[in-house]
């Protein structure tokens, strides 16, 4: 089962997400090592969400696994990605540009620490580095589509406004949902038409403000 890869280190995390055929051997979260980016680094190789403070978590190691894996389609060299509810900076480090938004500021500057501490200070932008409120997902960062959204926490609805900023084609990996959550893809097609496909059941921390979460 997905969440029974835990391993002893990174490598063996990895290994067996690959091995329950979650990944591909060859992901790009072989070369993230998650002790990097969590508060508890004795359980960094455990797949199961850990706290972070200002109540926010790291997600299970296997769901940024399926997010990866699920936006993959859309994400190559070049591609525009934003990661919304960014946190600890784990799922930062992709192919093509991604942006981070975090309404945190705390977190903002240790996810920055995290990546340099993880030897990857190159995936930082000083230009690009954010650090907003939820309120403000709705304005368009650095103007551009995406070709790829991930979302971190729960949203209680669809966000219309990050519709608005997905490319066409494009893809959002997105949890919604109160008591009862499920992940969906949102594609938008080269035509502009978007389609609302249900996944998976998940369970998130809610999407919300710095004041909701403190």
């Amino acid at each position: 089962m997905a969440w029974r890869c835990t391993g002893k280190t990174n490598v063996e995390l990895v290994n067996n997400m690959a091995s329950s055929r979650i990944i591909k051997a060859d992901s790009a979260m072989a070369k993230v090592d998650r002790a990097n980016y969590v508060v508890h680094k004795a359980f960094a190789y455990e797949d199961s969400p850990q706290v972070i403070g200002h109540g926010a978590t790291i997600s299970a190691p296997h769901m940024h696994a399926y997010a990866a894996e699920h936006l993959l389609p859309y994400i190559h060299p070049g591609s525009s990605i934003l990661d919304v509810g960014s946190g600890s900076g784990y799922w930062l480090p992709k192919k093509g540009k991604v942006i981070g938004i975090e309404h945190i500021p705390e977190l903002t500057e240790w996810s920055e620490a995290n990546l340099r501490n993880d030897g990857l200070a190159d995936a930082l932008d000083p230009r690009t580095s954010k650090s907003l409120r939820e309120t403000d997902v709705s304005v368009s960062i650095s103007g551009r589509p995406y070709d790829a959204i991930h979302v971190g926490a729960a949203a209680p609805t669809l966000p219309e406004k990050l519709v608005e900023q997905l490319a066409s084609p494009g893809r959002m990996f997105i949890p919604i949902g109160t008591h009862f959550q499920k992940i969906f893809h949102i594609d938008k097609d080269e035509h502009g038409k978007v389609t609302k496909t249900e996944i998976m059941d998940v369970r998130y921390v809610p999407l919300t403000d710095r004041e909701a979460q403190e």
